[in-house]
């Protein structure tokens, strides 16, 4: 099993190879959650993902005949940037096996860091078992997005650092996917500090960890905006760590994980993909269990789809009431418009989308419905607006009310 000097040991062969970044405390949101918040921020790395710390200890312990041979691997995203680039670096050849669902940028950014790409399967495992037969017929070395010794060694090494910066923490929260992340970090901190709570993560809709540790029996969704954990079971090696090493596991619906986005880019103007931001959304969902403690947070990656990014802010500012949509009944005569949006305006708020319907409406024919989406500044700026227009005479309602 995983022991403290294989996480030391990778250290020193991390050294000068990736960022020690940095394990900063948020004010902000530890006065928001009760706790004394700090984050570590893996997405500042080159890839923007923790995964190259395992990818590299990795490589680096390879012979020569396996480094002239060449390394293999099977991911959709951070894992295989880890790989390519440090391969690249060391001069390694590198191949990596992503399913044809990945999308072109990924593809696109793992083929500039000098790796071969091939696309096959439609489901990751499709993917993992194509990539283990090339590895068996041109004699790559295999390189595990997790379940290996030297990746969980890798990855623990961020627990060292944020132990070295911060010795005060007393929890740390970490997001589970296949594991690999968890048991290098609960490895290191138990070891150097027993005491500490090492807490893990995961989405409702891959409870695959909590299930194989717990005995539960949670059913797994088809996907989750935490793509970076969306595995359906530990690790091997990673289990028997998670039973031994990890005090508690926690679920995180996707509205929790979509809110914790939005905070950091917000309060602490850093970028989070959804895997990177479930250790946040594990405190907004659970405050109750980390009030009066120092807690760290490790913000696993930030590499993150800018469409998918700008839906969730979206959604983030209908949540905390800055974009609203209104329904206003109104007679239909000339000048109603012009009333309803003056209104608007004195109150304040701004039109974003606005619609005049007259036919799809269950109203009398002399009357029509004005829907608007507005931008305001919070869900009681939204309550003083329907109270001025009813002030004014106006039926007015807000469609999905916060």
């Amino acid at each position: 099993m995983l022991q403290l000097t294989d996480i030391q040991q990778a250290a020193d062969r991390l050294k000068g190879q990736v960022l020690d970044t940095p394990c900063v405390e948020s004010r902000t949101l530890s006065q928001v959650t009760g706790a004394q918040v700090f984050l570590k921020m893996e997405n500042l790395q080159f890839t923007a993902s923790f995964k190259e710390r395992g990818a590299c200890n990795k490589l680096a312990q390879l012979s020569k005949e396996e480094r002239a041979r060449g390394v293999i691997a099977m991911s959709a995203g951070n894992h295989a940037q880890g790989v390519a680039f440090h391969a690249q670096r060391l001069g390694i050849r590198a191949v990596i096996v992503m399913p044809r669902f990945t999308p072109g940028v990924k593809v696109a950014r793992t083929q500039g860091f000098g790796a071969e790409v091939i696309l096959h399967g439609d489901t990751l495992d499709a993917a993992s078992a194509h990539a283990q037969a090339l590895a068996r017929e041109q004699g790559l070395s295999f390189v595990h997005p997790f379940d290996d010794e030297a990746i969980m060694a890798g990855q623990g090494t961020l627990a060292l650092e944020m132990l070295a910066e911060q010795p005060a923490l007393d929890t740390l929260v970490v997001p589970i996917g296949g594991g690999g992340l968890i048991s290098g970090v609960a490895t290191a901190a138990k070891a150097l500090k027993p005491g500490i709570r090492v807490v893990g993560v995961q989405t409702a809709r891959f409870p695959g960890a909590v299930n194989a540790v717990t005995g539960s029996t949670h059913a797994q969704g088809a996907s989750t905006i935490a793509e970076g954990i969306a595995v359906s079971a530990p690790g091997a090696l990673c289990l028997p760590i998670l039973r031994q090493r990890v005090d508690e596991l926690l679920l995180v619906d996707e509205g929790d994980v979509e809110q914790a986005i939005v905070m950091l880019l917000e309060i602490e103007k850093t970028l989070a993909e959804g895997a990177g931001a479930v250790a946040l959304a594990a405190l907004l969902r659970h405050p109750q269990q980390f009030q009066g403690r120092q807690v760290g947070l490790v913000l696993s990656g930030g590499n993150i789809d800018p469409l998918l990014l700008a839906a969730i802010i979206g959604r983030g500012m209908v949540r905390s009431g800055r974009l609203a949509r209104i329904v206003v009944s109104a007679r239909d005569v000339p000048g109603s418009l012009a009333r309803v949006t003056a209104l608007v305006a004195e109150c304040g708020a701004n039109v974003q989308e606005i619609h005049h319907q007259r036919a799809f409406t269950l109203l009398a024919a002399q009357n029509v419905e004005i829907e608007m989406v507005l931008q305001t500044r919070d869900a009681e700026h939204v309550r003083e607006l329907l109270a001025r227009l009813a002030a004014e005479g106006l039926q007015a309602r807000w469609l999905g009310e916060q």
